[in-house]
């Protein structure tokens, strides 16, 4: 299988992150609200997919300012 250039790593590492954490989050959320329900899925999807619009756009823009903020913070080896 053929694998991703190395330049894409920082736009991958931002969309696969927000990926699977919002699918989490907003399942137990879902969840928590509905319980387990008929309707729990169908919601869950679509409450995923808002979340991850909003999560993945701002990850990308927020994730060199936490690693700038992080580097004052974190001593390296």
């Amino acid at each position: 299988m053929k694998k991703l250039p190395a330049r894409y790593h920082k736009y991958a590492l931002p969309i696969c992150t927000t990926f699977f954490m919002t699918f989490l989050v907003s399942g137990v959320a879902t969840y928590r609200v509905l319980g387990w329900d008929v309707r729990m899925v169908n919601n869950w999807m679509v409450s995923w997919m808002i979340s991850w619009a909003v999560a993945a756009p701002t990850m990308y823009f927020v994730m060199p300012l936490v690693r700038r903020t992080l580097d004052r913070f974190v001593e390296e080896k």
